[in-house]
């Protein structure tokens, strides 16, 4: 099975659900343009729902990456929920789990996001 995206709003947070494999090809090239829709209109905390990903490669893991990049330039956030198996075998090989925040609880998850107008300095 290829990936199949699909994206829930959670108040000001976007949860993108992914299931399937994100592979070279059209699987990972379509979850770039969806993520960059999602930022492109504005949404700037994304939480991926990696529970039913069975398997990531570099390229993949290219993509997270340069979302998260593009969302942390723009004061965004991006998160993990749930990564399992092969997955989650292969985020700990490209140290993404010491870099962007994982939780296996959604309520957690969505909990940790700032809220908006949050400023680090008083």
């Amino acid at each position: 099975m290829g990936l199949q995206i699909s994206v829930r709003e959670c108040g000001d947070v976007s949860i993108v659900d992914l299931q399937g494999r994100s592979t070279i090809g059209g699987e990972s090239e379509s979850l770039r343009r969806r993520l960059r829709d999602l930022t492109d209109h504005g949404r700037l905390k994304l939480l991926l729902n990696l529970a039913n990903l069975s398997r990531v490669d570099s390229s993949g893991i290219n993509v997270i990456f340069e979302a998260h990049a593009s969302l942390k330039r723009q004061n965004g956030e991006l998160k993990f929920l749930c990564p399992r198996g092969r997955a989650l075998e292969v985020l700990a090989v490209f140290h993404l789990l010491e870099i962007i925040p994982s939780f296996e609880d959604e309520t957690q998850a969505l909990a940790s996001f700032r809220p908006r107008g949050y400023s680090a300095t008083p």
